[in-house]
């Protein structure tokens, strides 16, 4: 069974749906017991740092999920990839899971770029050369903040004169800044890619 996380802050039915294009049924739950008896796990997010943390907390799933990251396929999604690092600069800087080392910052205004980022943009290979499937396409990213490069980067883009993660690898966790489930034919790809490395 394949667990997609409601904490509050997810892009849920674009995603349950984007799994059943891919003939894939995944049920939608904040159940500690489903996230445990899960095979695989997603996890999605849209809006803030610190109320999804909060209600991580108050749903007393924050030690469930550092443990299936550390056992199980984990899937992160957007707001779910960054909250998966140390601490993000948002909401006057928040602790996240510490789940991949490094931190989360705000894009500068810079080169006349609108931030947040909305739109298409592409994810090409980190200077680590840790190739994963999906680069040189392009997705649909919506975010004000980044991850910054680290030793579990994947992929990069660049967005307001800044290069950054879009694509992070790190045993079983594989996680992504932009939205495969609104990426059309190439985020399909890449969902579909991840559950048969499953």
């Amino acid at each position: 069974m394949t667990a997609i996380v409601d904490y509050g802050a997810g892009n849920l039915t674009s995603v349950r749906l984007a799994f059943a294009a891919l003939g894939h049924e995944a049920r939608v739950t904040s159940s500690v017991n489903d996230i445990e008896e899960a095979d695989r796990i997603v996890f999605p997010g849209v809006g803030a740092a610190k109320s999804a943390m909060e209600n991580l907390v108050r749903l007393g799933l924050v030690d469930a999920l550092k443990k299936a990251a550390g056992e199980k396929p984990f899937l992160g999604i957007c707001l779910g990839m960054q909250i998966l690092f140390d601490r993000t600069e948002e909401d006057g800087g928040v602790d996240c899971l510490g789940l991949v080392p490094g931190r989360v910052r705000r894009f500068p205004a810079a080169g006349g770029c609108k931030i947040p980022q909305i739109g298409w943009n592409d994810v090409h290979e980190a200077a680590s050369g840790n190739r994963v499937p999906g680069l040189g396409e392009y997705y649909y990213f919506v975010h004000s903040y980044y991850a910054e490069k680290g030793p579990y980067t994947a992929g990069v883009t660049e967005y307001a004169s800044v290069e950054f993660t879009s694509i992070v690898q790190k045993g079983g966790i594989f996680a992504c800044q932009f939205h495969p489930e609104k990426s059309g034919a190439a985020g399909l790809e890449l969902l579909k890619g991840w559950l048969e490395r499953c």
